[in-house]
Parts: C-alpha cells; sequence; structure tokens
C-alpha cells in the first residue's frame, strides 16, 4: 500500500481536499432549470470518477501487459501483501462507483441494475483497452474489468433509494362514441 501512496497520494488528497470545495462551487453556479438533484448527481459523477482516472492513465515504468483469464490477475493481488491486495482491491471497486451510485439519481434512463452494470462494464472495457493502446505501462487485465463493474453495481443498489422512477408516458384517455 506504501507504493500506492507513493504514487497516488496527491491525486487522493486531490480528490478529498480540492473536488468538494469545486463541486460547492459548480452547484452554486449551476444553470437555471437544473435541479439541485442533479447538479449533485453531475458532481458526483465528475468528482467521484475523475481521481481515479488520472490514476488510471498515470504512467508506470514497468511494461505493459494484458490478462485475459478470469480470476488470473485477481489472485495475484495478494502475492506481495494484505496492503497491495486491499488497495487493488478497494481501488478497482471505486472506479466505476460514481458511475453506478450517481448515474441512476442523475437518469431516470439509467434507473436499471442492468444498464448500469451494462454501461460500466462498457466503460471498464474501454479503460483496460485506452490503458493498452497508449502504452503507459498498465496492466490491462479482464479482472479489472469484473471488479469495476462489481464496484458500480454495488453503488447502484447503495443509492436505490434516491433513483428516479422511470418516466410513464401520460395515460390516454379513449372517448366513448
Amino acid at each position: 500500500m506504501g507504493a500506492a501512496w507513493r504514487d497516488h497520494g496527491m491525486t487522493v488528497l486531490y480528490a478529498v481536499l480540492v473536488l468538494p470545495v469545486l463541486g460547492v462551487v459548480a452547484y452554486r453556479w449551476r444553470r437555471r432549470g437544473t435541479s439541485r438533484r442533479n447538479a449533485l448527481a453531475e458532481i458526483g459523477l465528475v468528482a467521484g470518477t475523475l481521481p481515479w482516472l488520472v490514476m488510471l492513465f498515470t504512467p508506470q515504468p514497468a511494461g505493459r501487459s494484458l490478462q485475459l483469464v478470469p480470476l488470473r490477475d485477481l489472485l495475484s493481488w495478494g502475492s506481495p501483501g494484505f496492503g497491495t491486495a486491499l488497495a487493488q482491491t478497494v481501488g478497482n471497486l471505486l472506479v466505476l462507483a460514481a458511475l453506478g451510485f450517481f448515474a441512476p439519481i442523475r437518469s431516470a434512463a439509467m434507473t436499471s441494475l442492468t444498464r448500469v452494470l451494462a454501461v460500466a462494464a462498457a466503460s471498464a472495457v474501454v479503460i483496460e483497452a485506452l490503458q493498452w493502446l497508449l502504452m503507459i505501462g498498465r496492466v490491462s487485465s479482464i479482472d479489472d474489468v469484473l471488479v469495476n463493474t462489481l464496484g458500480a453495481g454495488l453503488a447502484a443498489l447503495s443509492s436505490r433509494r434516491w433513483w428516479r422512477a422511470p418516466e410513464r408516458p401520460p395515460s390516454r384517455i379513449l372517448n366513448a362514441r
């Protein structure tokens, strides 16, 4: 966990100290017509995702690698020690957690766990593909996709009580002639 803090400590401090202040400023300056609920969800999406993207796209000195066998990379997270396993697991769970938590609050179209999981899985695949294509010394792993998606799903379930009710088409009254 020491290496994770060394590599990303400033990003974490930025996320904890600066992003909430920026969120309050953005909330106060929201557009007319944007509800408080939508403004808070939009701020949560950005503030909860941006620090993770910075971390994920920070170049590493190691060469890139690709791991497409499910659970192989996941099992290796524990080999360096408990701290590394904890940092890898929690970090990967949080990567798309803001998406899972706030997207159903912001958009009625996302008020389905299946949709949240589909969007999270697609987002995680894009992240892993970009890490590979950009050659930034990262491991592109199917396990990251699985754990990122799981994190979004768990976060979505934790926000379920605030989801928007799906919009229903107006009922039509049939006039009998």
